[in-house]
C-alpha cells in the first residue's frame, strides 16, 4: 500500500531552480499553519492553506532542482499537503479530506518516505474510526504499522500502534486494543526526539495519553477511562486548544459513564469555555455527541444551563464566520 513507484525525476528543464531555502521556507509554512490548526482548529487556516499550496507549492514541483532537493521538497510538499487534508477533516469535509490523504500517499511514494506514508494511513484510520468504519480503521492502522516496521522512530511508531488500539477500542475488541495500547507505550519509551522530524514534535506523552483515555472510555472501562482523561486535561499545553478541549469532553463523558452527572457537566462546560475560538467540526461533534448522552436528564438545572451556554457559543461561532 506504501510501496515505491517511479522516483523524483530531478534537473528538470525550466527558468526556475528550487533550492533547500524553499523547502525550509515550506517547512516553516507547514509548522506555523499547524500551530494554528492546534490553537483554532481546522476552520481557520483552511482556506489559506490551500491557496498556499496550490500557488506556493505545487508549482515548484515541475520546476529544476537537484536530485537531494527534490527528495526534500516533495517530503516538505507532502506535510503541506497532509496538514491540508486535516483541516479538511476538522472541518468536516470528509470527501476532500480523504482526497487529499490519497494524493499525500502518493507524494511520500515518489521519495519512498514510508514513515510518513505510514502517518498518511494512520490518518485515514482516524478519520475512518471517526466516521464508524471499524473494519476499516483497524486494517489502515495495522497497514501503518506494518509498512513503518524498519522505516520508523519509536516516537512514529507509538503513534501508529495507538491508531490501531483506538480503530480496536472503538469496534469492542478489548484484547487487541489493550495490546496495541501496550505497543504503543512500549515505542514510547524509547522515543528520543533528536531521532525524530519536526512534524512529530506535537506527539508528546500529553498527546498519548489523550488517545489512551479515547480508548478506555470506548471501551467503557470507568475508572481507568476517568484517571487517564484526566491526566491527559492536565498534561496538555493550553496551546493545544483543540486537544485540550476533545479530552474534557472525554473526561466528562467518562464521569457520566460512572454515573457523576454534575461533575460530567462541569466538565463539559470548561471545555465549552476553553474552545470557543474553535472552528472545528470535530470538537462540536464531541459536545453534541455529550449533550444527547445527558438528554435523559434533560430538565437537570444543570444540563439545562449547559445547553444553554452550548447554544450561546454556537451562535458566536456563527456571528464570526
Amino acid at each position: 500500500m506504501i510501496a515505491r513507484p517511479d522516483g523524483v525525476q530531478a534537473d528538470r528543464p525550466g527558468r526556475q531552480r528550487v533550492g533547500m531555502r524553499d523547502v525550509r521556507a515550506i517547512r516553516d509554512a507547514a509548522g506555523m499553519f499547524m500551530q494554528l490548526d492546534f490553537k483554532y482548529g481546522g476552520g481557520h487556516g483552511h482556506k489559506a492553506l490551500r491557496h498556499y499550496f496550490r500557488h506556493e507549492v505545487l508549482p515548484l514541483l515541475d520546476v529544476s532542482y537537484s536530485e537531494k532537493v527534490g527528495t526534500a521538497l516533495f517530503g516538505a510538499a507532502a506535510e503541506v499537503s497532509q496538514l491540508l487534508a486535516w483541516t479538511a477533516y476538522d472541518t468536516g469535509n470528509h470527501r476532500l479530506a480523504h482526497r487529499y490523504l490519497s494524493s499525500t500517499l502518493r507524494l511520500t511514494q515518489v521519495i519512498d518516505d514510508r514513515m510518513f506514508g505510514a502517518r498518511i494511513l494512520g490518518n485515514l484510520s482516524h478519520q475512518a474510526n471517526y466516521l464508524g468504519n471499524h473494519a476499516q480503521a483497524i486494517q489502515l492502522a495495522r497497514a501503518a504499522v506494518e509498512g513503518a516496521k524498519g522505516r520508523a522512530t519509536p516516537r512514529a511508531m507509538s503513534n501508529y500502534w495507538a491508531m490501531e488500539a483506538r480503530a480496536l477500542s472503538n469496534a469492542g475488541e478489548k484484547a487487541g486494543a489493550a495490546r496495541a495500547m501496550n505497543e504503543a507505550e512500549r515505542h514510547f519509551e524509547q522515543a528520543d526526539s533528536a531521532d525524530d522530524p519536526t512534524w512529530l514534535s506535537y506527539f508528546d506523552e500529553a498527546e498519548l495519553t489523550g488517545e489512551f483515555c479515547h480508548c478506555f472510555r470506548d471501551l467503557r472501562m470507568r475508572r481507568k477511562a476517568v484517571e487517564q482523561a484526566q491526566r491527559a486535561v492536565d498534561s496538555t499545553d493550553p496551546a493545544y486548544a483543540r486537544t485540550l478541549g476533545f479530552c474534557r469532553m472525554v473526561l466528562a463523558q467518562s464521569q457520566l459513564i460512572n454515573g457523576d452527572l454534575e461533575a460530567s457537566v462541569t466538565t463539559a462546560s470548561l471545555a465549552v469555555d476553553g474552545g470557543d475560538s474553535l472552528q472545528s467540526s470535530r470538537f462540536q461533534r464531541y459536545v453534541t455527541d455529550f449533550q444527547a448522552e445527558v438528554s435523559t436528564h434533560a430538565a437537570h438545572p444543570a444540563v439545562v444551563a449547559f445547553n444553554e451556554k452550548v447554544s450561546e457559543a454556537l451562535a458566536r461561532l456563527d456571528d464570526d464566520e
